[in-house]
């Protein structure tokens, strides 16, 4: 009896086994994407779930969160696929996953985007047409802003400028912070963190609109540097021994890639193919992101819009027919 339950058990624990292996491994009905909570990332979910749903078959669904929680989520596979991933913003991260093979990265969906830190170009060459005259013609560099404390006025500290740091827990708000030591720039301006990404950008529309001075952290592609005239003040150029030591370069190289939890391959094949085609810019995903903002509409909206006017670009990434089912669907 104890040779025939001993023997038993062993069955059971193979065949629990065999299970389990396979449903990793087996076909999916719904592919999940994940969204960290900004638009540009939503656009792309918005064209991959178009050409998911219309030219595989495929149902999908999106799992939003932080971006720590949805990048965990993607290496445990709760997440199939990951639309915009910063490398360099989650470094550390991402190098693990990658290196444990919880997930891959099968295309680089931009890599022409910029992050630092922006002054509306009128405070450089001014606007005639505003009638604004320039406030700081000589500021070209980050280290120059400590020259300019009474043109960026801290409004609740007078006689210290006032630079706008990334929202508080971000990666990039610690390297900002480091700037400001190799630079000098706490010699006569404060570090301001704002509560979040809306408030720091009700900021500066608030100074844009009334033709005001305004320094602060952002990125592209987005709405903002989409919309309105800002320039990116410049640094030493990257070096990546410098970088490390003391932050005092221009930001690294930031390829924004598209990545696929271990298992997809397996999953979804014809999907996995067509994503490592996918490829666009960040000029052309800020075009989505400004005809969302014009036209007060939502990602699939944009996603939409930007398909029919870039089916040349989108089209490459798949078949004839997988492009003609996805074409009937958005008439």
């Amino acid at each position: 009896m104890k040779k025939l339950a001993a023997l038993l058990c062993i069955v059971v624990l193979t065949v629990l086994a065999a299970c389990g292996s396979e449903s990793s491994d087996e076909e999916l009905d719904t592919i999940v994407l994940g969204d960290a909570g900004w638009d540009s990332i939503r656009v792309h979910n918005s064209i991959a779930q178009t050409i998911m749903e219309e030219g595989f078959g495929y149902d999908t669904e999106v799992k939003s969160g932080s971006t720590a929680a949805t990048v965990q989520g993607h290496r445990e596979g709760d997440i199939n696929v990951y639309m915009e991933i910063w490398t360099d913003n989650i470094k550390e991260v991402y190098e693990e996953a990658t290196e444990a093979g919880d997930f891959e990265t099968v295309s680089v969906n931009f890599d022409d985007n910029k992050q630092g830190l922006y002054v509306p170009t009128y405070v450089i060459e001014g606007d005639p047409e505003r009638g604004i005259e320039p406030l700081a013609p000589e500021l070209r560099t980050v280290e120059d802003l400590k020259k300019y404390p009474e043109v960026f006025e801290d409004p609740e500290d007078p006689g210290r400028g006032r630079i706008l740091n990334a929202p508080s827990g971000w990666a990039v708000a610690e390297q900002i912070d480091e700037k400001f030591e190799v630079y000098g720039l706490n010699e006569t301006m404060n570090n301001f963190m704002p509560g979040s990404d809306s408030a720091a950008v009700a900021d500066l529309v608030d100074a844009y609109e009334a033709g005001r001075a305004w320094v602060g952290y952002y990125w592209s592609p987005t709405l903002v540097t989409a919309k309105y005239d800002l320039t990116l003040l410049e640094e030493p150029e990257y070096d990546e021994e410098v970088w490390n030591e003391t932050r005092g370069t221009e930001f690294p190289p930031n390829d924004v890639v598209v990545t696929v939890h271990k298992d997809f391959p397996e999953q979804a094949p014809d999907v996995y193919e067509f994503l490592q085609n996918y490829e666009t810019s960040s000029e052309l995903t800020e075009e989505a992101l400004v005809y969302m903002d014009e036209n007060g509409v939502e990602p699939d909206e944009a996603a939409k819009w930007w398909m029919k006017e870039h089916e040349d670009i989108w089209t490459s990434w798949v078949s004839e027919e997988v492009a003609e089912k996805v074409k009937d669907a958005l008439e």
